[in-house]
This record gives structure tokens, sequence and C-alpha cells, in this order.
């Protein structure tokens, strides 16, 4: 499987990098950013495929559910890096249809020692979705349920990217503007979420 990655490097290097030298020229030696994506880590929902942004235009935060964990180094690393360094304008958290992380809200994952643990950070989601709706019965209902909590989950992450300090003080100042998305698989469509 890695040789078709590698040979996939060779055509993308004899076709897209030296059609565009002087760009990617210039990347090899800086940066500069104009969003800060955190989004999941699903297969399906790579960000720069998504927005057909150039490569250098996008800094990427992936894990599974597009969690904003409170007090994560590795996060709060990231986040300062593309605020104070970087000097990013844009922050956007984006989440998508048929979220692995969200339906795995609902499964019992008693073999699984990291993965329920990380979901503490989107349980939220699921109780609060629940409390408003009666549990569906039918396949569209079910399906309609899970889009509500996968939306949830990205305003509840929205609300703790709000609680870093370094986020605060960027949106006092007008440096930086925060964004929820949602990406539909079956259409392609990315949309913000109210």
């Amino acid at each position: 499987m890695i040789d078709r990655f590698i040979e996939g490097n060779k055509k993308w290097r004899e076709n897209e990098f030296t059609e565009q030298r002087e760009y990617y020229h210039a990347l090899a030696s800086q940066q500069k950013p104009c969003v800060l994506w955190i989004g999941c880590s699903d297969s399906r929902v790579a960000p720069e495929r998504i927005t057909n942004a150039k490569a250098g235009q996008i800094f990427v935060h992936r894990n599974i559910g597009n969690i904003v964990p409170r007090y994560d180094w590795n996060f709060a690393s990231v986040l300062e890096y593309a605020l104070n360094h970087l000097k990013v304008k844009d922050v956007v958290i984006c989440g998508h249809a048929d979220c692995g992380a969200c339906k795995a809200l609902d499964a019992n994952l008693e073999h699984d020692h990291y993965i329920p643990f990380w979901l503490s950070n989107a349980k939220r989601a699921k109780e609060q979705i629940d409390s408003r709706h009666p549990a569906p019965t039918d396949e569209a209902g079910k399906k309609a349920r899970m889009e509500e909590i996968i939306k949830e989950n990205v305003r509840i992450q929205m609300e703790h990217l709000k609680e870093y300090p370094i986020v605060k003080a960027a949106v006092a100042d007008g440096r930086v503007q925060l964004h929820t998305l949602y990406f539909d698989l079956d259409t392609g469509e990315l949309g913000t979420i109210d």
C-alpha cells in the first residue's frame, strides 16, 4: 500500500509540483496560512480537498470527532502557534456527516480504553439532543438525530475553544474570527452551522 502513495507522490511531483514550482519553492521557506482548521481525522474529509485549497493556505489540526479538548497540551500548542506565530485570521471547527466519533457515543465500547475517555469531550452533545427529542424509531429519524448530535458537538467544541485565554484575547482584539462548519458527505456541500 505504501508503494502506491510513493508512486502517487512521484506523479504529483511530475505534474503539479513541476507546473507550480515557484509557488512550492516559496512554501519551502515559510508558510502563511489564513485559517486554523480543526477537523475530524476521518479519511473522507481532508480540508484541503473539500475546500479546493492550495498547499499552505490551511493550518490543520485533526483528531477523532473534531474535538477541542480542555487543557490539552497538544491542542493548546497548535492553537498558540497558529494565533501567535502564523497570525491566522480565522479558526474553523468543522464537523461532518456520518461521523464515527459521534456514532460511537451510542455504542458500547467496553473493550476500548482510549476512545471512551476521548469521547467524554463530546458526550454532552448526545445528552443535550436526547433531552430535547424522543428517541426516533425510523431510519430517517435516526439519521436526523445523528446529524443534530454532530452539529451540537461542533457547537460544544466551539464553547471549549472560547475558554482558551489566547482565543479570548484574539477575539477581543479583533485578530481572529471563529466559525462552525458542517460537511455533508452525500452532497459534498460545506456550510455554516447556526
